[in-house]
């Protein structure tokens, strides 16, 4: 017999909430439609059983939203009778419990009606008021008991985006969603309605539409002010979805223009084999995050065609495997006009100056240098990190975040400690911002100089023959400890040679092998320490490495990468002075200088 499947009678709390308080990890959703809180409390992957008001309103975010969604993969299946249904019982529900705002949400939230937060009021109405407009589109009749819903959601959303406008927060990356959700139901009404839809001055093109939003918060360089991955494609998303129906030619110019630019950044930043590293806040590794990117890329494909995205694409679904609801693939047709040319592939070096990353592709090598600003709440004590990825293996990739509701590992994965950037004297840097200092095809070289007081630390990242190299300069006005960091997100190995750099090997789907050294007559010891692996397990122990020089003013940490498949093979590396050399089994030799 089918599982009983029931719409929950309650309102829903804050999703973050629904974390194992003991080891940090997502909580398991159970039968999400199912419409009950898992009898016995919601299981933690390690054994634990968790049952408190928080996580019973984060589980009853987590159904309310899969019921939204659920409704929207049966309406493009043509499950009309079903649907109809529930959005009638969904317009009961949220007339009876959702006739103010949410009076327990936290004193910082922007307060919801159906949820504690505004913006997760919009993201369930986007998806309903998308499921009326596909059933719309092949009668009405039976959709008119759902206008009181459609029009209660779109008044929410006006009234919640009047008061974070009023604050001043046009930038936030609510605001996308406040006004995909009153496009969503607007237009859904309109069309029960059978009429013109009247919205978009309100929603689209005044001030303080999607239009005015994005203009403001993605900088010139195509990303979103965050600097974080997540809110990104978070925001991107908002607006694909809330463009529904739209002739891209009828989009202003500039607009396309920032959808174009910030797609790109998706295409610029993503692995070959469709890794997109997790910059900042947001999740590693999570199947809910897996179908946004699906949805994503179907929506842009239609938009600006990209390589990359397919890539991302195929790999989100390869996470998923049978928790593939197939969405996705029913979203054709988004827009009313053709999609833009397809984007171009990025090159070996690819600089965001306003969000401060740097992307250098080496064979068989995929890195990132991060040197921007902190990113506001969603930013990382992360000032020259370094990531290392395969075309599908995280090697040293940005570890992202736990879910929000974690006070202790959310800090942990915002520190320094927890990336693979530089630290002085054991200490946390401050939040702060580094400086491009120069970029050319094959290098990029960033400065950062209010980590840490008096302290500059200049990294370089140059792209060899078939090998990356990586060199790190810290300098201050006396002598202090310094270590460059290693975190693996693979099994590592590290070995002392009796002369010459030290070994190490990353493993994965693919291997990766690594030489360091450092600055002649500076001692520096290579110290390993048992860590906590990337945000989706914090109980999973990866190896770190510091590379650490207990005292001294200046010192320069070296490394070369080569990954297995690449050829002719290093043999050795030597640092003299200001110059890396590094020589190969051909007989060839380079030279790298430390800084510019």
């Amino acid at each position: 017999m089918a599982a009983l499947r029931r719409i929950a009678r309650e309102r829903g709390g804050w999703w973050h909430a629904y974390v194992c308080p003991a080891h940090g990890v997502e909580l398991d959703h159970g039968d999400l439609l199912g419409g009950i809180f898992p009898e016995g409390g919601a299981r933690c992957a390690l054994g634990c059983r968790v049952d408190t008001k928080a996580v019973r309103g984060a589980w009853l975010v987590l159904s309310h939203q899969a019921w939204a969604r659920h409704l929207r993969v049966l309406a493009h299946r043509g499950e009309r009778t079903e649907v109809v249904a529930r959005l009638v019982e969904y317009s009961a529900v949220y007339a009876g419990l959702a006739t103010e705002r949410h009076g327990e949400a936290q004193t910082w939230m922007l307060r919801g009606r159906l949820f504690h937060q505004a913006l997760t009021d919009a993201i369930w109405a986007v998806n309903i008021g998308h499921t009326v407009s596909t059933l719309a589109g092949t009668g009405t009749e039976d959709l008119v008991a759902v206008l009181p819903l459609l029009d209660d959601l779109e008044q929410a959303a006006l009234d919640a985006r009047s008061v974070l406008t009023g604050q001043g927060h046009l930038a936030s990356n609510y605001t996308a969603w406040l006004n995909a959700a009153g496009v969503a139901t607007s237009r859904a009404a309109a069309a029960v309605r059978s009429g013109e839809w009247d919205g978009a001055k309100r929603w689209l093109e005044g001030d303080h539409g999607l239009y005015a939003h994005l203009r403001v918060a993605v900088a010139e360089d195509g990303w979103e002010w965050e600097g974080s991955t997540y809110y990104h494609g978070f925001v991107l998303r908002a607006a694909l979805l809330a463009l529904r129906s739209t002739d891209p030619a009828a989009i202003p110019s500039d607009v396309v223009g920032v959808l174009a630019g910030m797609t790109d950044v998706l295409a610029a930043i993503a692995t070959d084999g469709g890794i997109l590293p997790a910059l900042h806040d947001g999740p590693y590794l999570r199947r809910p995050l897996a179908l946004e990117w699906l949805e994503l890329n179907s929506l842009a494909q239609q938009l600006v065609p990209s390589e990359a995205l397919e890539a991302v694409a195929v790999r989100a679904r390869a996470e998923l495997g049978e928790h593939d609801d197939g969405l996705d693939r029913e979203l054709g047709g988004w827009f009313t006009g053709p999609p833009l040319p397809r984007r171009a592939a990025p090159g070996p070096v690819t600089v965001f100056p306003s969000a401060g990353y740097a992307v250098v592709r080496a064979e068989g090598i995929h890195a990132l240098l991060d040197f921007g600003p902190h990113g506001g709440s969603h930013g990382h004590r992360d000032k020259l990190s370094l990531y290392l990825y395969g075309a599908t293996t995280p090697w040293q990739p940005d570890p992202g975040q736990v879910p929000y509701g974690h006070a202790e590992f959310r800090d942990l994965y915002t520190s320094t400690e927890a990336h693979p950037a530089f630290r002085v004297d054991g200490t946390e840097q401050a939040e702060c911002t580094g400086t491009l200092l120069d970029s050319d095809p094959v290098s990029v070289t960033a400065e950062v100089t209010t980590a840490y007081e008096g302290v500059r630390a200049v990294r370089r990242v140059a792209v060899g023959d078939c090998y990356l190299v990586d060199l790190l300069t810290v300098t201050g006005p006396q002598a202090r400890r310094i270590a460059a960091q290693l975190r693996p997100g693979t099994a590592l190995d590290i070995q002392l040679q009796a002369n010459g750099p030290v070994r190490t090997t990353w493993y994965g789907e693919e291997t990766l092998h690594g030489w360091h050294t450092h600055t002649p007559g500076v001692p520096v010891r290579p110290v390993t320490l048992p860590g906590p692996g990337p945000a989706d397990d914090p109980q999973r122990v990866r190896t770190r490495v510091d590379f650490t020089c207990e005292a001294a003013e200046r010192v320069t940490f070296a490394s070369v990468y080569q990954a297995a498949s690449a050829g002719p093979a290093v043999t050795d590396v030597r640092l003299d002075g200001e110059e890396l050399t590094v020589d190969l089994t051909d007989g060839s030799t380079a030279r790298f200088r430390t800084e510019g």
